[in-house]
């Protein structure tokens, strides 16, 4: 097929053959170090122990570096062109139908939920042929009458948008941007607009406050007295979702999104159709991704958020092994695909299903097939959550639902448009990121010990490399065991005298000193290149080292006490929500601590560990001369030093802070207690 008729094309990254050098390079000073480590193990009482436990760490870091290197060898970008798409079919597009999916009235507020549901209507798409729901895990009537109030204003809202083609189409986000100077609309019309969406606004916020909708209010719609008081999230929500509109609209692609990731580019269904749609490689497709982005990271990234070495190279990467993962949100799916249908050779899609198959019957009628296919116990002795509709009963059921498309034949593509497709909120706090973090590397160790481990599950279904891409995310929860020893063994050797690298005047220093540089040089160049700061990347080695030692530590214990029958599964949402002091402090970029959580005893109990460790290591330099600092100390003294540095943010907040976020006194008084007893710790 000529080029010029595909509706979308593909690259690959440049500089691809910089990186495979450098990948090579780094391999073959990775098989030195590992062979210098096991054939020079110090006799015992020498630090034989410390010695080994060095070597495990090190051989776990070179298998899980050699898996994240699948999908790093040849990312790919996926560029669709909407004037081809335009120019073949006109307004002859396929039917859509977004769901959109919350779980809790007071951590994802209401009038954030509604603001991403407008965004999504006032799509640049025939509005006969979008159908959107929203989905409340929670069952709250709150969401339920922000909705209602949504469905008034979506009527001077959504002409608005088209007729003056604003971006983005929350409302929410654009009266925070604009000031309607640079619109083409008049002030008045402006301030009009404006005025009708805080005064919504601030009615749904006053009934959140209050917990209760008036009667008044209630008397305007049937929907609030046929409220289903024991909807729960044990209903699994976007399998119901699939379910209801299928007797509703039944539009052949389904797009879903978070609360909170608002459509930014009101062409997104447009682009995802340039796939669905291509002549040449579109029937193999099961669905498009798009990446999570954020539009309330701070300048440098504080907490490591950004996720775009993860967007362009990361699922990239997976592009080019046969599609990324479904993360969840921000995703167009073939319905088929989600009810359960293999990819076949000869499968065609009629994209002319949708709305219209559906207007000669009685609404009535429909409304009560609704209901009955919205209750609870419809799914009981069926397929639905197994081989139809979205999987349940991990944490993570998104990436095995990904997982179990791949592995039935259909491929997926990663689209990231230079302007964001959607925009989400980023945690804005220490203990946010931490517990999403933790969700995350929990659902995905879970999986990885399921049946759905990617090795076993996709043997034979999808490509090896394919496989090990879907891994990198299920091995984040033991990352935490090797992380957690080179942050406190190294530094305690160091104090006790005992060496665990080699000699700095030693030629088996340089695979350390070569691994260690080249790895951080090229990881600042990808994160510079990718957009973020100098001190973003600094920022982000400090989290990947936190989140490491707490987040995914804690995945780690609470997927083994899950097996071992201990606790059961949970769900924890992301509150989106910050007081006014801590939101100061996150965009003056000042880490938020404020409570006595026992990750922050962790962070503060190493970061302590560590400058004992070096203090005492600097004093027995100073007393031993020459020699010990060229021999003997050097290696472990700089690992050490970089992790004082590092530290640096954790030591202002137990002893230099005055505000409300640092880290409590209580805290630091159990980390010194946890450093102290570290310190009689044997190394042996």
């Amino acid at each position: 097929m000529e080029r010029s008729r595909r509706l979308f094309e593909t690259e690959t990254h440049g500089g691809r053959a910089v990186y495979r050098l450098h990948a090579v390079t780094v391999a073959a000073g990775i098989l030195l170090l590992l062979y210098y480590r096991a054939t020079r193990v110090p006799a015992a009482g020498e630090g034989r122990a410390a010695w080994l436990g060095m070597l495990a760490a090190e051989l776990w870091y070179a298998a899980y570096w050699a898996v994240t290197q699948s999908v790093r060898w040849s990312p790919l970008r996926r560029r669709p062109f909407r004037d081809r798409l335009a120019a073949r079919y006109g307004e002859r597009l396929p039917c859509v139908d977004i769901f959109v999916c919350t779980a809790d009235p007071h951590s994802e507020p209401p009038s954030l939920v509604i603001s991403t549901v407008l965004s999504l209507m006032a799509y640049n798409y025939p509005a006969e042929k979008i159908s959107v729901y929203l989905s409340d895990d929670g069952g709250s009537i709150l969401t339920f009458y922000a909705l209602w109030e949504a469905s008034l204003f979506a009527k001077h809202w959504i002409p608005f948008c088209k007729r003056y083609n604003i971006e983005p189409r929350s409302p929410a986000a654009y009266f925070s941007e604009s000031d309607g100077h640079q619109d083409l609309c008049s002030p008045e019309e402006w301030s009009l607009i404006r005025e009708m969406y805080e005064a919504m606004t601030e009615r749904i916020d006053t009934a959140v406050l209050s917990g209760k909708i008036s009667e008044e209010v209630k008397a305007n719609d049937k929907g609030f007295h046929e409220w289903d008081q024991e909807n729960t999230s044990k209903n699994h929500q976007a399998t119901v979702q699939i379910r209801v509109s299928s007797v509703i609209s039944n539009s052949p692609i389904i797009m879903n999104v978070d609360c909170d990731m608002y459509s930014n580019n009101c062409d997104t269904i447009r682009d995802a159709l340039c796939f669905f749609l291509d002549e040449e490689m579109g029937h193999k497709i099961g669905f498009v991704q798009f990446p999570q982005n954020y539009n309330n990271l701070t300048k440098n990234n504080i907490y490591g958020n950004s996720h775009q070495v993860t967007n362009q190279v990361l699922m990239g990467g997976m592009d080019s092994v046969g599609g990324p993962m479904y993360v969840g949100t921000g995703c167009f799916h073939r319905r088929e695909i989600l009810c359960g249908r293999r990819f076949t050779e000869d499968y065609k899609e009629d994209w002319d299903g949708g709305i219209k198959d559906k207007t000669q019957e009685n609404i009535d009628e429909i409304e009560e097939k609704a209901k009955s296919l919205a209750a609870s116990t419809y799914e009981h002795d069926t397929q639905w959550g197994d081989e139809i509709g979205i999987k349940y009963g991990y944490p993570a059921e998104d990436i095995i639902t990904g997982l179990e498309i791949h592995c039935r034949g259909w491929k997926s593509v990663h689209s990231n448009p230079p302007r964001p497709a959607f925009l989400g909120v980023a945690p804005t706090t220490l203990a946010q990121t931490l517990l999403q973090h933790k969700r995350w590397s929990e659902g995905s160790f879970s999986i990885f010990l399921s049946k759905y481990c990617p090795f076993m599950f996709g043997h034979g279904k999808i490509k090896l490399r394919h496989q090990m891409g879907y891994s990198i995310y299920g091995l984040w929860a033991p990352n935490s065991i090797p992380t957690l020893y080179y942050v406190i063994i190294p530094s305690l050797a160091l104090l006790k005298g005992i060496s665990l690298f080699p000699e700095i005047t030693s030629p088996w220093i340089t695979p350390f000193i070569y691994v260690l540089c080249v790895k951080n040089m090229y990881s600042l160049y990808e994160a510079l290149s990718c957009g973020d700061t100098l001190k973003g990347w600094w920022n982000e080695q400090r989290m990947w080292m936190v989140r490491r030692i707490t987040s995914y530590l804690y995945g780690l214990t609470d997927t083994v006490r899950k097996l071992l029958g201990l606790s059961k599964m949970t769900f924890a949402v992301t509150s989106k929500v910050s007081e006014q002091n801590e939101s100061k402090r996150y965009e003056q970029e000042i880490m938020e601590f404020g409570s006595s959580a026992p990750e922050y005893v962790i962070i503060a109990t190493v970061a302590l560990l560590n400058l004992i460790c070096l203090v005492g290591g600097l004093s027995q330099i100073l007393t031993g001369g020459r020699n010990i600092l060229l021999n003997v100390f050097s290696p472990q003294l700089i690992l050490c030093g970089m992790l004082v540095i590092t530290n640096i943010p954790f030591y202002e907040a137990m002893f230099v802070r005055k505000d409300k976020g640092r880290i409590p006194f209580s805290v630091t008084l159990a980390s010194i207690g946890f450093g102290m007893l570290a310190l009689l710790v044997p190394i042996v």
